[in-house]
């Protein structure tokens, strides 16, 4: 590569040295304004220098801390601990976080609880529309937890802030809770096999996971088909409102273990087709076969189904399956 001359290197570096507005550091970092504004007067952490007019002016130092300020609160560091740690040094970050956080006072924090200290930086990397660092910390929540408590303990608390935040200030923040489910998604099905635990060869079929037909909420049984890989057991997903026809069509062509139906409202369950896929046999006769079926989410209340399994919580759904093949988790 080619050295550029003398003059180049020393406009750049100028131009590197020059003073940064809010306006322009704030959009560099991906957070608003006011959030700058709320930092040096919260926390101190401040322009170095003002221009004419009182005017911010941000230099290479004041980014510095600021990017290390953004980096630590997106792992969940409450905002006065990342500042102090910020202060003493850019690119620092502290040894040890408690595992959980209470609910942060700052302004337009989600509405989290006693949750777990990675709840709070997946939340405000959401909200700041920080897409690297909310696949980032959804990545290594699984990797450190495995898929069932990456889900229970750091990826419903956050979708459920989210959604309390929506519905309590007049449809804003949906962009948000659009950005973080397409990214839970992605962590979801991105899971592979744990080491050691090779695809399963049981003759025994797969799972069958479906949303009921009009059900569009796939994320929960997104989340089992993710666990179930996890585990080397196999599986196949059909995904969002399929439709009964095709439900039937392939539990003939598969003969699985179990079929899973997700319905997230009791507007879309239905028992009747429950019933009707459990009743699907098949083998040679005086062998002959039928899938166990598994009624996931709170759309089956008060809707029996003779003999289908209602597992409460994903954990459940997981030991149950697994239970089929002779696993244990």
């Amino acid at each position: 590569m080619s050295e550029l001359p003398d003059e180049k290197v020393t406009a750049i570096a100028s131009a590197a040295e020059v003073p940064l507005t809010t306006g322009a550091l704030a959009r560099r970092l991906g957070v608003a304004p006011t959030t700058l504004r709320s930092w040096e007067r919260r926390y101190g952490i401040g322009p170095a220098t003002r221009a004419e007019g009182r005017h911010r002016r941000w230099t290479p130092r004041d980014v510095a801390l600021l990017e290390a300020m953004c980096r630590l609160t997106s792992s969940g560091v409450p905002p006065a601990e990342a500042a102090r740690v910020a202060k003493g040094a850019a690119d620092a970050h502290p040894e040890r976080m408690p595992e959980r956080s209470r609910t942060s006072r700052a302004p337009g924090a989600l509405p989290l609880g006693d949750v777990r200290q990675e709840c709070r930086g997946l939340a405000r990397a959401a909200v700041r529309l920080d897409a690297p660092a909310v696949e980032r910390q959804l990545t290594d929540a699984v990797g450190q937890y495995g898929i069932v408590d990456a889900w229970q303990e750091v990826m419903v608390p956050t979708l459920h802030a989210v959604g309390r935040k929506w519905a309590s200030s007049g449809d804003r923040y949906v962009e948000v809770e659009h950005l973080l489910s397409w990214h839970v998604s992605t962590a979801l099905r991105r899971r592979t096999p744990l080491p050691g635990r090779p695809a399963d060869t049981s003759p025994a079929g797969p799972v069958v996971l479906a949303c009921v037909p009009g059900e569009q909420h796939t994320l929960p049984i997104e989340a089992l088909n993710a666990a179930l890989t996890e585990l080397g057991l196999p599986t196949r997903m059909f995904g969002a409102a399929v439709p009964a026809e095709a439900l039937g069509a392939a539990v003939r062509r598969l003969g699985p273990a179990a079929v899973v139906l997700w319905a997230q409202a009791r507007s879309t369950a239905s028992p009747s087709l429950a019933r009707h896929l459990a009743d699907i046999r098949w083998g040679v006769k005086g062998a002959r076969r039928q899938p166990s079926m598994v009624l996931a989410g709170p759309g089956w209340s008060g809707a029996p189904v003779r003999g289908a399994v209602r597992p409460v919580t994903l954990k459940d759904a997981v030991d149950f399956a697994a239970g089929m093949y002779g696993e244990r988790h």
